[in-house]
């Protein structure tokens, strides 16, 4: 139960291989996380230097509606 067999160990070296393996596959997932949360954070601030238009009110409904007859 403590021991590795070596179908453990031959498992262990393919995920090893598939994240560490190649042109750097690892840091290249790092980059473009590292891209997205940049560009999340660039879409927050937005732009600040015009303030929202202020907010207006909505039409009165019951203006434009027939009175109910019963």
């Amino acid at each position: 139960m403590g021991s590795l067999s070596p179908w453990h160990l031959l498992l262990i070296a393919v995920v090893v291989l598939l994240v560490f393996g190649g042109r750097g596959k690892l840091s290249g997932l790092m980059g473009d996380a590292a891209k997205g949360i940049r560009a999340f954070r660039d879409g927050l601030k937005g732009d600040d230097a015009t303030p929202p238009p202020p907010a207006q009110p909505l039409p009165r409904a019951d203006a434009e509606k027939d009175p109910i007859v019963r």
